[in-house]
């Protein structure tokens, strides 16, 4: 069984779509990180903080999925991360009404003695000081180290994110981050100048039109399975990333070939997370549907043609 770290945040969401609002619910991009990497065979980690509002009953679905939490900070008398927004009626765009930093303001990551040795780090989107900060504290060199961000840190924090960059094997980020972290509007001329940076591989998630993965002068499409209803795209990044870096953790190959398949899980598992609010449908997840619906993308991916 491989080891897979998780940094990211667990929160509270609040979300409302065209089809639905909820109150608190439970988010946080190591939360759906954990919960999608949870279906398959690998020992992972979450390093993060919360307040003591969090309930119990969120900590124990998190352990129930034989997620360690030896590297979550639970605050005395502190208050989770919230974040609130409202998505427009086209889904791929969303206006953040609250953020509430709370506990994660005065975050310093721990990484538990036992996963110092993970061979997959998997760096959710926060503070790039936070993302080196667990870096600096492995104790060997693992694997593979894959990282999400945002445009956000872009703005506010670039030369700490170049740093980051530096150290890292994968970075997962969408087509607009990847044209802004770059300057390129070709998104083959951006993965090229991302890779001069450090990473080995570069993957570019384009939402429902799927995502690309880079490797030199490799490259790889994986298409967003069409859906009959799309209720929350919220987490669906970050599932994807689980399935990702939970993929990887399992199998143990860091091959182009593996990765491309790793892609495909990342695909499938975000399928799954848009179709509820949150993280409710991966909650109850069964591997039964995650294997049925693996095959589907199979048939949407495979051809046969003569070439002469």
């Amino acid at each position: 069984m491989g080891k897979l770290l998780i940094v990211g945040t667990v929160a509270f969401d609040e979300i409302e779509t065209p089809f639905g609002k909820t109150d608190k619910i439970l988010g946080g991009a190591a939360t759906f990180i954990g919960l999608a990497a949870s279906q398959f065979d690998v020992d992972s980690a979450i390093v993060s903080v919360v307040g003591d509002d969090l309930p119990q009953e969120y900590l124990d679905l998190l352990k129930n999925r034989n997620i360690d939490l030896s590297g979550l900070e639970v605050v005395k008398g502190g208050k989770t991360f919230y974040w609130k927004g409202k998505y427009r009626n086209d889904l791929n765009s969303r206006d953040t009404l609250v953020t509430e930093l709370n506990t994660l303001a005065d975050f310093n990551p721990v990484v538990p003695d036992s996963f110092k040795d993970a061979e997959v780090v998997m760096l959710g989107n926060l503070h790039p000081s936070i993302q080196m900060s667990v870096i600096e504290q492995m104790r060997a060199d693992p694997k593979l180290i894959v990282l999400d961000t945002m445009n956000f840190w872009m703005d506010n924090a670039l030369e700490e994110l170049n740093r980051v960059i530096e150290h890292i094997d994968v970075i997962a980020i969408n087509d607009e981050e990847a044209r802004q972290l770059t300057g390129e509007y070709s998104l083959v001329k951006a993965a090229e100048e991302i890779q001069k940076m450090g990473p080995r591989f570069v993957v570019i998630k384009k939402g429902e039109h799927g995502a690309l993965l880079f490797h030199g002068e490799k490259v790889f499409f994986a298409p967003a399975l069409p859906l009959e209803e799309v209720f929350d795209p919220t987490g669906a990044g970050d599932t994807f990333a689980g399935g990702f870096a939970g993929y990887l953790a399992a199998t143990g190959s860091i091959s182009f070939g593996n990765l491309k398949n790793a892609v495909i899980h990342g695909s499938n598992l975000a399928s799954f997370c848009v179709e509820r609010f949150g993280t409710e449908r991966m909650q109850d997840l069964q591997r039964k549907e995650v294997n049925q619906r693996l095959h589907q993308f199979k048939t949407l991916t495979q051809f046969d043609i003569e070439l002469s």
